[in-house]
């Protein structure tokens, strides 16, 4: 849908009226099941573990910036065992609006001391794709497989079926044209 937890609790409690618990209950009890679900049986996409080696190797300062609140993105990344290799995690949760609004990505970079002009972003969905591109990254599309062929993608840099593309050929070509 676009919205951040807080703002699909609103629409939903607009259109279905419930008494109860109130609505930042309702956002931190779903936020603590995600992050435990994430915890005990999340699994990264394929490829994306080496496509975050292959930075790391490359000497590229990895973040990630996620509309995915706090506790959920330290669920993953500490199930993935990303935490040594990821920089910088910054949520759209502490920003004004969230994606495709670019300032999560810009605030990351920030953070990670990096112009976004030479950033590279790695996107799974076309806000975020939206996000990225408005903070004038360069962008890489890994979409679901039902839109992937869409038309929409067409302002991606690169559109991958699967993070296992995510090669040292892909790199060098962006690297050429950004950095």
């Amino acid at each position: 849908m676009g919205m951040r937890l807080p703002e699909a609790i609103d629409h939903w409690r607009v259109r279905f009226p419930w008494t109860g618990p109130e609505p930042a209950e309702v956002e931190s009890r779903i936020s603590t099941r995600v992050a435990n679900l994430v915890a005990t049986g999340g699994r990264p996409m394929p490829g994306a573990l080496d496509a975050v080696a292959r930075c790391t190797r490359w000497g590229l300062p990895v973040g990630v910036c996620s509309g995915s609140s706090q506790p959920v993105m330290a669920a993953a990344l500490g199930r993935l065992g990303l935490e040594s290799q990821v920089a910088v995690w910054h949520s759209a949760e502490s920003e004004p609006y969230g994606k495709p609004h670019p300032a999560c990505y810009l605030t990351t970079a920030a953070a990670l001391g990096v112009d976004p002009a030479e950033c590279l972003a790695v996107e799974d969905s076309f806000n975020g794709a939206i996000a990225a591109k408005a903070a004038r990254m360069r962008v890489v599309v890994v979409p679901e497989a039902g839109t992937r062929d869409s038309p929409r993608w067409g302002f991606c840099d690169a559109r991958l079926d699967s993070l296992e593309a995510f090669d040292d050929e892909l790199l060098r070509g962006l690297r050429t044209s950004v950095w």
